[in-house]
């Protein structure tokens, strides 16, 4: 297993990553390397954002919330 693994506070089990600095449990917990562990709902949606930093074009996820 990588160093990026987490263990979910909630269940215990390995959270599997959708993004880099972003993963997700079968249990409904995420963690985002900004704000930590939080729990999903229905209404948001995870995408990358993309930003120039100098000459290079970084990723950086964020959520979305459906309206």
């Amino acid at each position: 297993m990588g160093a990026s693994n987490k263990t979910c506070p909630r269940c215990g089990r390995k959270m599997k990553q959708q993004f880099i600095g972003l993963q997700h449990c079968k249990c409904g917990m995420s963690w985002k390397k900004d704000a930590g562990f939080f729990e999903r709902t229905g209404d948001m949606v995870f995408c990358l954002l993309r930003k120039k930093v100098g000459n290079k074009v970084k990723q950086f996820p964020v959520i979305h919330y459906k309206e």
